[in-house]
């Protein structure tokens, strides 16, 4: 009896323990961006905009794409406020800059169809945001006149909140 008893609580404490273990396995941590560091990074977008004289929609997403904080500028046009979000969205979706993106999937080449996937947006001014080797959102500018200039800002808005980010 001591024995089969001695059994049972050996095994009922195994398997506490072995499921433990499993539900730590089955949950994970991920960094993401804080919605005030978003703000400091949107903030300093636009105004890098503004410096270069250029009126445009800034929109930092969290690391699944959901925009965190998006400003327009007052005459900024109205669709920059969706190509903003989406810019971020395809850098943060593809892990990629949006610039690098709209040259690998140009005309001909191989990944050429994900283009016409909805939100995608392949024209500079999109840019993954990194911390400790890991993306935690992204930034999207729109409204400068082409995708170089929307990228100048968007990088000014990382630059605000680099020494926040783990390198």
């Amino acid at each position: 009896m001591r024995l089969t008893l001695s059994i049972l609580v050996s095994s009922l404490l195994f398997c506490t323990v072995f499921n433990s273990a499993l539900a730590q396995q089955a949950i994970y941590q991920s960094p993401s961006l804080t919605p005030n560091a978003a703000l400091k990074a949107a903030q300093a977008a636009l105004e890098a905009c503004r410096k270069n004289g250029h009126q445009a929609a800034v929109s930092v997403n969290d690391r699944a794409g959901n925009a965190l904080v998006m400003l327009r500028d007052r005459f900024a046009g109205p669709h920059t406020v969706d190509t903003a979000i989406n810019k971020a969205y395809t850098a943060v979706t593809f892990k990629l800059d949006t610039t690098s993106f709209a040259r690998s999937t140009q005309a001909g080449e191989a990944a050429s169809g994900v283009r016409h996937l909805p939100r995608i947006v392949a024209i500079g001014g999109g840019i993954p945001i990194e911390s400790a080797g890991s993306i935690v959102g992204s930034i999207g500018v729109s409204g400068a006149p082409g995708g170089d200039a929307d990228e100048v800002c968007a990088k000014a808005g990382i630059a605000a909140i680099r020494d926040e980010l783990d390198f």
